[in-house]
């Protein structure tokens, strides 16, 4: 029964806070700090069930901490948003170093291609059945902000299957 509840584990939390992450940030403009605390407990509470060893829970564990020292000095130059930032440490906790790379690289594109898009999307008007939707118009604005944290989240669930939570299955 407990093998049960760790693959549903395994198979739901991350994946399921990352889709909620970015459409969250797609609607909202926010990642809420309760995203951060879910992936940090869930997390733990899976290394613990899954045995894994200490050393590589701390192995995470730097890796988040460096992504977080990382963004939120970005934070701090407002290249970044706040949820942004907690979100690809979280991420990072999650995917640890073996995959860190590959995760900020397919983020890197990702927001790239999202942002483009959202200076294109910008250019033309409006469509009509988006007028009056408050998430569309915010999108919509030129000089707005991105939804990075949709890149952010698409690229985790890119990367996530090779990961070792989902190898184990």
């Amino acid at each position: 029964m407990m093998t049960l509840l760790i693959d549903v584990a395994r198979l739901l939390i991350f994946p399921a806070v990352m889709a909620f992450a970015a459409s969250s940030d797609l609607f909202t403009m926010t990642i809420s700090n309760r995203i951060s605390l879910i992936l940090v407990a869930g997390f733990v509470a899976l290394a613990i069930g899954t045995g894994m060893p200490l050393g590589e829970m701390l192995d995470h564990a730097g890796a988040g901490g460096l992504i977080l020292a990382v963004t939120f000095t970005f934070f701090l130059f407002g290249w970044v948003g706040g949820g942004d930032a907690k979100l690809a440490a979280t991420t990072a906790l999650w995917l640890g170093w073996a995959h860190l790379f590959d995760y900020l690289l397919y983020a890197s594109l990702l927001g790239g291609v999202l942002t483009v898009a959202l200076i294109e999307f910008r250019k033309y008007s409006l469509p009509r059945g988006l007028v009056g939707k408050v998430w569309a118009e915010r999108l919509h604005k030129p000089g707005g902000d991105v939804p990075y944290g949709i890149a952010l989240a698409i690229a985790a669930l890119v990367i996530y299957p090779s990961t070792v939570w989902m190898q184990a299955l």
